[in-house]
């Protein structure tokens, strides 16, 4: 089996946390795990549920030069589709879309095993995973913004009155007495 990154590498086996087979390149340190493999290691662990991370999240990884290069699938040679992981700094897990397997490049799965999304990678290729994702990484930067024009304190406040108000059954009441005042 060849590297997807490294041509004319060939992949050997290797285990990851937990028992799960793998194969790995010596030349560039890239990880391939089977969807069988990665299926059948999947049912031995409890179900849940994977949430986006903050994207202001600094993870301390270093990317590989290679998660920007494309790759062809070692077992069918098909195209690996690749999910953004927003974190800082970001990178991308590949996964092929005929047989479903899994590639990281170097120290990619350590990451993915230290954010706990290991344990679903099938969902960081979801349109919903990457919908959510956007929509949380949007709001970091928001909240980041109200801090830098407000100060850190005023802003908590405002994330506070926010918080209340969206609890409170009348808080549209509230939010509307606000957008008045300031269009005075």
């Amino acid at each position: 089996m060849q590297c997807p990154k490294d041509k004319g590498e060939q992949l050997h086996p290797i285990t990851l946390s937990g028992n799960l087979a793998a194969h790995q390149c010596s030349a560039c340190d890239g990880t391939w795990v089977s969807i069988e493999d990665y299926t059948s290691w999947q049912q031995d662990l409890p179900s849940r549920e994977i949430e986006p991370v903050p994207a202001d999240l600094d993870v301390g990884y270093v990317p590989s030069p290679k998660d920007a290069q494309g790759g062809l699938c070692p077992d069918c040679g098909s195209y690996l589709a690749r999910a953004r992981i927003g974190v800082k700094p970001q990178f991308y897990v590949e996964r092929c879309v005929q047989c479903g397997g899994i590639w990281c490049d170097r120290g990619e799965w350590a990451v993915l095993e230290q954010l706990g999304l290991h344990v679903a990678v099938e969902h960081l290729f979801t349109p919903d995973w990457q919908m959510r994702s956007r929509d949380r990484e949007y709001a970091d930067r928001e909240r980041r913004a109200t801090v830098e024009k407000l100060g850190e304190e005023l802003a908590h406040q405002v994330f506070d009155l926010a918080d209340q108000l969206a609890q409170h059954p009348n808080g549209d009441f509230g939010v509307a007495y606000l957008m008045r005042r300031f269009e005075q």
